[in-house]
């Protein structure tokens, strides 16, 4: 494919390491003699013309930044055809021949719609903590997001320990338990509660009353933020409810999961997918998520990757029931 000009942006909730790939897109562009322009705004921003020429300078200093130094936004008027038509009028004033969206889910589903309304060869690169991106085995910010939570869980039963108090800790993740699973384990919880499985509340509670008859002086249970019975208040005030002697605490880490300098894994991650995603549009390729498998580059289609599920591992689930006693 004969490039001149590429441009880039970030979408959706942000994540750490969306500045990483940001400046991994803008170098190997340019050291591939291609013209880079950022997007501000995402989507929004993209059909209001909200452009500007990114070199070596405009990246420098922002691998270690967390956020996206080009901003994001949610977008009404892209889910239009009026909309869309609008952005590839400014795409093509431009004359920018390929498109690079760093998101999730919905990203990834305006990217498409685009390229096959408008034939503009689009990429797309993971960027989400939730991890819930089929196509790749880690997104870009779920490891930074899983070292911040379990710092802050790891804090909070400091606390829980010196006053044998039950605490619900939720995490976010949306319909996904990623994070939540992974924090579990390396938080030593006592209990996870997943969108993607069912435990009654009374299951809980009696995992809860084996820990305290083993005298265990804490008692830590994670929420996933879509699990189906209910958010960490609600689970709190149900247990509380069928035995009151449980002294409850409820802490919902919401946004500070999202923020923070990158770990050197997704500063990695987000450099090779960034590279990648320049090199795979210089060889034709358009219309794939690049993502990583086995720690190996690999493409999927962005179809396939929206549609499909990137699904909770079983042995994981297995690891925290074990280790739960």
């Amino acid at each position: 494919m004969n490039l001149q000009k590429i441009s880039v942006f970030t979408s959706g909730g942000d994540s750490p390491g969306m500045n990483a790939a940001l400046r991994a897109v803008v170098r190997t562009s340019i050291y591939n003699n291609i013209k880079v322009v950022g997007i501000y705004r995402g989507f929004e921003g993209m059909i209001e013309g909200d452009f500007v020429e990114l070199d070596e300078r405009s990246v420098a200093r922002i691998i270690d930044r967390g956020g996206t130094i080009m901003k994001s936004a949610r977008s009404e008027e892209f889910r239009t055809k009026e909309g869309r038509l609008k952005a590839y009028e400014q795409i093509k004033n431009a004359e920018i021949d390929a498109v690079i969206g760093i998101g999730g889910d919905g990203t990834f589903v305006g990217l498409s719609i685009f390229q096959n309304e408008f034939n503009i060869p689009v990429i797309g690169l993971p960027g989400t903590i939730d991890n819930d991106v089929f196509g790749t085995d880690y997104t870009i910010g779920f490891d930074t997001a899983s070292n911040t939570a379990m710092e802050a869980i790891d804090k909070i039963r400091d606390t829980a320990t010196s006053h044998n108090r039950l605490f619900f800790i939720e995490l976010m993740g949306r319909d996904a338990g990623f994070l939540a699973l992974r924090c579990a384990i390396a938080s030593g919880a006592k209990a996870v509660m997943l969108p993607e499985t069912h435990m009654e509340p009374s299951e809980l509670l009696a995992a809860i009353k084996k820990g305290a008859k083993m005298r265990k002086t804490s008692n830590i249970v994670i929420v996933g933020e879509g699990n189906k019975n209910g958010n960490a208040q609600e689970l709190a005030r149900m247990i509380k409810e069928m035995d009151p002697s449980f002294d409850t605490k409820v802490c919902v880490l919401g946004h500070v999961q999202r923020g923070g300098s990158p770990s050197a894994y997704d500063r990695l991650l987000a450099s090779r997918l960034g590279v990648a995603s320049v090199e795979a549009l210089i060889k034709g390729q358009k219309g794939v998520m690049v993502g990583v498998s086995k720690e190996k580059v690999v493409f999927t289609p962005l179809d396939k990757a929206i549609k499909e599920h990137h699904v909770i591992c079983d042995e994981l689930l297995h690891v925290i029931d074990v280790l739960s006693i």
